[in-house]
């Protein structure tokens, strides 16, 4: 079954107030399996490490952002646990990320107990897999993620990177499909058969280097955003959420932290979506 269709409102028309309302207000968010609510709109923190890490993050609460991604991998768990306890923002507010990288296959458990201390919580909203693991393990870690999800470490579990092949050897074989695939996405990775694929099977997607694989001196992004009186990167992550895309821009500048949140005061026509599809 296909992820529910955010409430506040729907696809391509910005909510009632636009832009005079707080973002918390404007946000909307797709229902996972286990009822998890996925804010659309998230804040990404690759490369993020110490104090630019956690002032990121701190700045991103304090804006409206209520969706925090992060991974094993990225060693900045801690520094996203301090600026959680410093906001002061209810944990139940925050939809909270992580990953397992896939050279922890047989220590999926170990790898999220530890992810969970540096967090400072008791559970995360969704747990993903990074990347595909070896062939051998690609199942195995996948009870792993469904088992923690039973024993309530992780509301809801999905993957990143994966194949729609991938995807489909997992439900084959245990039945249950990723609540999510998490993976590149921009005007150059666009392909609607990929996205139906996904949405066939009930998986949402979420994009991440949606702005960093694009080309933001593209003469039809400038014009459409010129026409909106928006930024360029702004256009670039209204397209995605026009494509009911999820996406996480990174960013430890205040300022584009605000403008990369600030998404719902504006749409995309049919056209100006079908130009930037058109974009390679």
């Amino acid at each position: 079954m296909a992820a529910a269709r955010p409430a506040a409102s729907a696809p391509g028309s910005p909510p009632p107030g636009g832009r005079n309302m707080p973002v918390v207000a404007q946000m909307r968010s797709v229902t996972l399996t286990g009822g998890a609510a996925m804010p659309v709109v998230g804040l990404g923190t690759w490369q993020l490490r110490g104090r630019q890490a956690y002032e990121a993050v701190r700045e991103g609460l304090r804006l409206g952002y209520r969706h925090i991604d992060t991974a094993t991998i990225y060693r900045n768990e801690d520094d996203i646990e301090r600026a959680l306890r410093a906001a002061g923002v209810p944990r139940e507010e925050i939809f909270l990320t992580t990953k397992l990288p896939p050279d922890r296959a047989g220590r999926a458990r170990d790898t999220l107990t530890a992810s969970l201390r540096a967090l400072g919580a008791d559970h995360v909203d969704l747990w993903l897999v990074h990347w595909p693991p070896a062939a051998r393990a690609l199942q195995q870690v996948w009870e792993d993620m469904l088992a923690a999800r039973r024993d309530g470490l992780a509301r809801t579990v999905g993957v990143s990177n994966y194949t729609i092949l991938q995807i489909d050897s997992l439900v084959a074989a245990g039945g249950e499909r990723p609540a999510v695939n998490q993976v590149r996405w921009s005007p150059a990775d666009h392909d609607p058969a990929v996205l139906a694929a996904h949405r066939d099977r009930g998986v949402v997607v979420e994009g991440y280097s949606g702005l960093k694989r694009t080309d933001l001196g593209s003469p039809v992004l400038a014009g459409i955003a010129a026409a909106h009186g928006v930024t360029v990167a702004q256009v670039v992550l209204r397209w995605h959420l026009e494509h009911d895309i999820v996406v996480i821009p990174k960013s430890a500048h205040p300022d584009r932290l605000a403008t990369n949140l600030d998404l719902f005061g504006f749409s995309l026509s049919a056209d100006e979506v079908a130009r930037i599809d058109a974009l390679r």
